[in-house]
């Protein structure tokens, strides 16, 4: 069964046809640059060239880097425009794809899913926290596999900024920062807060830096809970988001 998702960026807005019965992309996804300003109308765009790309029409499934609820409302934008807030992104979205349905999800919530069931969190019980490094940090916790969603700890205090402002994969190039540095003063800071708050059994490190973790991950000591990459990287959110469209 193939289902399509997308996947809204605060850099880019990639999307691919997914197999949901192996949990990988059925074809090579397709990427275009998130706008700026990202507004609605014009994310909304993006999305329609992704999914015109592979002339799809059927179901689709959309991550979105904020809080979203029953599916499709928008509760806070941090990495896109603040217009965005309480828009209903599926009945937008819906819309701009000519009547096609359309279910809306926290981008790492959706990460988190397809890690859950077909990754590095498949069949592992108790705690588990998928932290997705990018423009932002994005957070999936699950609870014997059972996802709380909407968790956004990338807005956790850190050294008195946001932790995103501090830890996320744009900080590190925005300040020049070798991977070294990163991983030792800022994200093994943040994983350590995280940890004394909810003592996960096992990080998930997930979003773009997920397929370089050998550059960080061999740096981060100290924390007690298990750390690995994602075994999806960056194509978590797409499969997540096509799951969570077959769901709905």
């Amino acid at each position: 069964m193939q289902i399509f998702g997308v996947d809204i960026g605060g850099s880019g807005i990639k999307g691919a046809p997914v197999d949901l019965d192996k949990g990988d992309l059925a074809q090579e996804r397709h990427k275009v640059l998130t706008p700026h300003p990202a507004t609605p109308e014009a994310v909304a765009d993006g999305v329609k060239q992704v999914v015109d790309h592979f002339g799809w029409t059927g179901p689709v499934g959309v991550t979105f880097p904020g809080v979203v609820t029953d599916g499709a409302t928008i509760r806070t934008a941090a990495n896109v425009d603040h217009s965005w807030i309480d828009t209903d992104a599926r009945a937008l979205l819906g819309e701009r794809l000519g009547g096609l349905p359309v279910t809306v999800v926290n981008d790492a919530d959706a990460a988190g899913v397809a890690e859950m069931n077909f990754g590095a969190g498949r069949g592992r019980r108790g705690t588990v926290i998928l932290l997705t490094f990018g423009t932002g940090i994005g957070s999936a916790v699950f609870v014997d596999g059972v996802l709380v969603p909407n968790t956004e700890l990338g807005h956790l205090e850190l050294d008195g900024h946001d932790a995103e402002k501090r830890a996320s994969s744009k900080a590190r190039e925005d300040h020049d920062m070798t991977w070294e540095h990163w991983a030792v003063h800022r994200v093994r800071t943040y994983l350590a807060h995280v940890e004394m708050l909810f003592s996960p059994e096992l990080f998930i490190i997930g979003g773009g830096v997920s397929r370089k973790s050998h550059k960080f991950l061999p740096s981060i000591e100290g924390i007690k809970a298990e750390i690995v990459p994602a075994q999806l990287q960056n194509n978590a959110g797409i499969v997540g988001a096509a799951m969570r469209a077959a769901g709905h």
